[in-house]
């Protein structure tokens, strides 16, 4: 029964998101163990074809309620086609209104789905492949209760 709820879950996911013309990158990864280890450092591969255009990079971070903060720092790095880095940054997230302890983004139960933007506005001058690399910088080694993160490339249409 429960290999089956999955199953309708990743089915219906698929295709709310299949569905999003803006998007042009997204992928999660689960972390082992819900646990995320500063040395495990994912590394989201997309590529950009229209220079000309405008773009949004979110975060997407998955959490339950066991998480000993309201909030989650990260770093991240991108690099272009060529190697070079584009830019890095350390970022905080808010996982949970600081006052209240509200869970903030998207869950029912004890886990939440959060996507937050992180870097707004990004003109890629290359075409090509970027890697953009994300780094747990809170000060736990690991970090327990974080599920999956990933990345969201979107065009931003406001432009």
């Amino acid at each position: 029964m429960h290999k089956k709820l999955v199953l309708w879950a990743a089915a219906l996911l698929f295709v709310i998101t299949s569905c999003d013309p803006a998007r042009v990158y997204e992928q999660n990864v689960e972390l082992p163990d819900s646990n995320w280890q500063i040395d495990n450092a994912p590394v989201f591969e997309f590529e950009i074809q229209d220079t000309t255009k405008v773009y949004d990079v979110y975060f997407n971070v998955r959490y339950n309620l066991q998480y000993d903060f309201y909030n989650l720092y990260l770093r991240h790095e991108l690099l272009g086609p060529d190697g070079a880095e584009v830019s890095t940054k350390l970022h905080e997230l808010l996982l949970m209104d600081a006052k209240t302890g509200k869970p903030l983004g998207d869950g029912s139960s004890d886990t939440f789905d959060l996507q937050a933007l992180a870097l707004d506005n990004v003109k890629f001058s290359k075409q090509g492949k970027y890697k953009l690399k994300l780094t747990q910088y809170m000060r736990r080694d690991p970090l327990p209760h974080i599920l999956a993160v990933g990345v969201r490339v979107a065009e931003n249409k406001t432009e």
